[in-house]
C-alpha cells in the first residue's frame, strides 16, 4: 500500500483534459507521419507492401518485379478499371453510389452482395492495411482512401496499385503476374490476356489466370468487351 501511494506521486494527476491532450498530440503525431508517407510515395516506389511482409513473416515466397506505369500494356490498365472500378476517374477515392448499392443488397439479404471497393480502396488496403473483412479496417480504410485521391494523381494510384496487387500466391504486380501466367512481360500483354488477369483479380488464389476455368473465361470476355468502350473511362489515367 505503501508502494502505491510513493509511486502515485511520480503520476501525472488523472483528468479528462490531460487524457484529450495526449490523444490529440498522438493523433498528431500520427496524421504528421502519414502526410510524410504520402508524400513521399508520390515519388519513391514503395519496397513492399502490408501483404506482402505478412507473406514473408509466414515464410512464404513472394515474387514481385516494379515496372513503371508506360511499361505495363494499356491493354491490362483498361480491364482492371473496366472489371473492378468503372467510376475510377470520377470519385475521390470511394464511390458512395455503389457503397449505397451494396448496403442496399445487404439489407435485402442477397446471398452475394455486390462489393463497393474502389480500385484507391483495394490499394490502400494491399498497401498500409490487412485482408481480413472487419468495420475497423473500414473506418482506417475510408478516409485514407479519401487522403491518397487527393494527395496521388489517378496515374500514380493506378502504377502503385498495378504493382502491389496479388494475382496468384505470393505474385505480386503486373510483370510478375504476366510473367507466371504468360510467359511475358507486362508490356506484351493482349487483350484477352489482360482481362483474364482482371478477371482473376477478386480472387487470384482460385481464378488462375493462365488456366482459366469456364467461369473465369466467361467473365473476361465480358471484360473484354468492356474494353472496346473504356477511352473515357481511362482517360484521367493518362493526363
Amino acid at each position: 500500500m505503501v508502494r502505491s501511494i510513493g509511486l502515485m506521486r511520480f503520476l501525472p494527476p488523472f483528468s479528462w483534459r490531460w487524457l484529450w491532450q495526449v490523444f490529440s498530440r498522438l493523433l498528431l503525431g500520427a496524421f504528421a507521419f502519414l502526410a510524410l508517407v504520402l508524400l513521399a510515395l508520390i515519388f519513391v516506389n514503395p519496397p513492399f507492401s502490408s501483404e506482402m511482409l505478412r507473406e514473408r513473416f509466414h515464410g512464404r515466397p513472394v515474387t514481385q518485379q516494379w515496372v513503371p506505369l508506360e511499361k505495363i500494356s494499356p491493354h491490362l490498365i483498361k480491364a482492371v478499371v473496366m472489371s473492378e472500378d468503372g467510376q475510377f476517374c470520377r470519385h475521390w477515392g470511394v464511390d458512395w453510389r455503389q457503397v449505397r448499392v451494396a448496403w442496399t443488397d445487404s439489407q435485402a439479404g442477397a446471398q452475394k452482395p455486390r462489393g463497393a471497393s474502389t480500385i484507391t480502396m483495394q490499394l490502400v488496403k494491399n498497401l498500409f492495411l490487412w485482408s481480413e473483412r472487419s468495420y475497423i479496417r473500414k473506418a482506417i480504410e475510408v478516409p485514407l482512401a479519401h487522403l491518397v485521391s487527393f494527395s496521388w494523381s489517378k496515374r500514380r494510384q493506378m502504377e502503385l496499385y498495378l504493382n502491389i496487387v496479388e494475382w496468384a500466391p505470393g505474385v505480386y504486380g503486373a510483370e510478375a503476374a504476366a510473367r507466371h501466367h504468360f510467359k511475358r512481360s507486362a508490356q506484351l500483354l493482349s487483350p484477352r490476356q489482360a482481362a483474364l488477369l482482371a478477371a482473376s483479380l477478386p480472387n487470384p488464389i482460385v481464378r488462375r489466370a493462365g488456366k482459366a476455368g469456364p467461369h473465369t473465361r466467361r467473365i473476361a470476355a465480358i471484360v473484354q468487351k468492356r474494353m472496346g468502350g473504356a477511352g473515357p473511362w481511362v482517360r484521367c489515367i493518362y493526363k
